[in-house]
């Protein structure tokens, strides 16, 4: 709002979130609120969805076209850099608002397509849908983003503002009701009250555990030393997950709210976010929300004239799987090795520095100021008896729209993957989810109707996890995905304790020999690669039973979850040598079709291994012996001669 100072906006919306505004003050609030959500518009507004995933498929030129097409048309226009609003596959996404109209989000915004968009300023190809707005018109035709295929069966409550606001802006957070209750939570109601209020509503950490958050701040509430901490865990090491990123750089104010709320209901006047450092962009606009909060006094001493002190640093990780481990982390946070204790005591008491602290995760944050706004019985009326309230995920592998999806606990997986993701890719079969991450396991077919719970999954040997979701098709191999996970899990491990250091080496083997195709094997090495199969899954529950942390015990469970679901993969891989998926290539076999063949030789010049023969003109032949698999000469043949089997 142009015609009012900084400093008397800042007064403004301070005393506002006090409670201290009187009824000309107000007016100027409402105003000055209304211009932050851009209600009755005069200028032009281009939004630009700039998270990680929007930069990546090129946001960043998008952006830098608008701004020459604007200088160079003379186009007063206001861009705007948001975060993602979880369809990636439509990225970069460009929302226009014209001056008195709704806004409209187009996808699939290169920067070749921006001198189009502008020209023509109206909903045209390539248009997801139109927002709701209260003083703006609606455009004909265009359907609202809410009634969109991949958005229409979402709740977003932790994704609320990703995509819609501007991250670097306190005022446009606090005009879409940020901070609007942490005055009046502190001046109103005592800590316990705070952790009764968070218990009711039925929060459960969303960072795999799933313990109730309400009993854990209460725990560190009632111990007596001080100083206590609170931690926000946003390492995020699952491979395929990518959630707590794009909140942290889509929405980093919710995050700190809900942190601001939880320090003072477990007494904590010192919080610390644990976030990766390979989250550059999260970082940067986290630290700017935190300067921006430290000037309107939301953090620092005697927040919002509330007498509660809090204020909140940062801490960045070196990428280590393993500091995802509450112990872990507040390790590394003391500057030691990121390896995990033993437990008990529980950081609750006996936590950073041996003093009582609480872990939460991003997405649990998040939904902290959305409780506190609409209270208790509001949050536990989504969901299921024992899951309250939604759960995010992030959808990767072979679906047609991959991204982040918020449903309500209790959806299903058949409707997560099939209604919101689109279904598999290209039409193919639909063959398993991996969910949890390297510590989940597999639902299969038959289990794609389980219900998105705590409880359900648990039965289903599977688990919520931080809430990665990577979906295979008929064309994967689940000894590779198991391979896949036991590797990274191997190399992840802190090595402290010889159950998850040695026994997942050992499993890693195993599936190596099972993938592996020998030059020679004698019957000796064929008897002991069978009893390593035969010990592979005896060998994952004593890991299971005997590692010292979390991500030790949940190491062995995708070879196990595998195993069961896809054994007869395993059979085959072992007694055959044969990967019917045709992506372990050690057991992939090659032949060249005489007829086809024209004897070119192209195949021959290709082939590493030396494992084609032939004259030419003349048809070629494998030498089987030889060939290692790696698919060259099929790649390079122009005549279709070569097929594999």
């Amino acid at each position: 709002m142009k015609t009012v100072s900084e400093k008397n906006k800042q007064d403004l919306i301070v005393n506002f979130l006090k409670g201290k505004t009187d009824k000309e003050s107000q007016q100027k609030v409402n105003e000055l609120l209304a211009y932050y959500r851009r209600e009755n518009h005069s200028q032009i507004v281009i939004f630009v969805g700039a998270g990680t995933c929007g930069l990546g498929a090129g946001a960043g030129e998008t952006i830098e076209a608008i701004r020459k097409y604007c200088d160079k048309n003379n186009l007063d226009a206001d861009i705007i850099e948001t975060g993602c609003i979880g369809l990636c596959t439509s990225e970069p996404i460009v929302d226009i608002m014209l001056p008195g109209m709704n806004r409209v989000s187009f996808e699939n915004i290169t920067f070749d397509k921006v001198e189009n968009l502008l020209n023509n300023l109206i909903p045209s190809d390539g248009i997801i849908g139109q927002y709701h707005s209260v003083n703006s018109k609606e455009w004909k035709g265009v359907k609202y983003i809410d009634e969109h295929p991949f958005f229409a069966p979402q709740k977003r409550i932790v994704l609320k503002n990703c995509g819609i606001i501007n991250p670097y802006s306190i005022e446009e957070y606090i005009a879409n009701g940020g901070y609007a209750n942490v005055c009046k939570t502190i001046k109103e109601n005592t800590p316990i009250q705070v952790c009764n209020i968070i218990e009711l509503s039925g929060l459960r950490g969303r960072g795999g555990g799933g313990f109730p958050t309400g009993k854990k701040w209460t725990l560190a509430l009632y111990e007596r030393r001080t100083p206590k901490y609170i931690i926000c865990n946003a390492d995020e090491g699952d491979p395929g997950a990518f959630m707590d990123r794009a909140v942290i750089e889509g929405d980093p104010h919710s995050v700190i709210e809900g942190m601001i709320i939880g320090g003072y209901a477990m007494g904590a006047n010192c919080g610390y976010v644990y976030i990766r450092a390979e989250y550059p962009l999260a970082i940067e606009r986290l630290k700017i929300a935190l300067k921006d909060a430290r000037e309107y006094g939301i953090l620092g001493k005697n927040i919002l004239n509330t007498g509660f002190d809090f204020d909140i640093k940062i801490k960045k990780g070196a990428g280590a799987f393993v500091c995802g481990e509450e112990t872990a982390l507040i390790n590394s946070i003391e500057g030691k090795r990121g390896m995990p204790r033993p437990r008990p005591p529980y950081p609750a008491t006996d936590g950073l520095f041996h003093m009582p602290t609480v872990i939460n995760n991003v997405e649990t944050f998040s939904n902290v100021p959305a409780i506190i706004a609409n209270g208790a019985k509001w949050f536990s009326s989504i969901g299921t008896k024992n899951s309250k309230g939604t759960k995010v995920f992030a959808l990767s592998g072979k679906v047609s729209k991959t991204g982040l999806v918020e449903i309500p606990m209790g959806t299903t997986i058949r409707e997560i993957i099939f209604n919101i993701a689109g279904g598999i890719r290209n039409d193919k079969k639909f063959k398993a989810v991996q969910i949890g991450g390297p510590s989940g396991g597999c639902i299969t077919e038959e289990n794609l109707d389980i219900q998105v719970d705590y409880d359900s999954l648990k039965k289903a040997d599977a688990m919520m996890g931080s809430g990665g979701l990577v979906v295979m098709d008929e064309d994967t191999c689940m000894v590779d995905v198991a391979k896949f996970f036991m590797d990274f899990i191997q190399r992840e491990s802190c090595g402290k304790c010889i159950p998850c250091r040695e026994g997942t080496k050992r499993m890693l083997e195993i599936l190596e020999n099972i993938t592996h195709k020998p030059s020679s094997e004698d019957n000796r090495e064929a008897l002991e690669r069978f009893q390593g199969v035969i010990q592979l899954e005896n060998l994952g529950r004593v890991i299971r039973e005997t590692s010292l942390c979390g991500l030790g015990q949940s190491a062995p469970n995708p070879v196990l979850s595998t195993i069961k679901w896809f054994r007869n993969e395993y059979e085959t891989h072992i007694y055959e040598r044969i990967c019917d998926a045709k992506i372990c290539t050690e057991l992939r076999k090659f032949s060249i079709d005489a007829e086809k063949c024209t004897g070119c030789m192209v195949c021959i010049k290709k082939c590493p291994a030396l494992a084609i023969i032939g004259a030419k003109k003349t048809a070629h032949y494998v030498v089987e012996d030889k060939c290692i698999g790696c698919g060259a000469c099929a790649e390079a043949c122009n005549f279709n001669a070569i097929s594999s089997y």
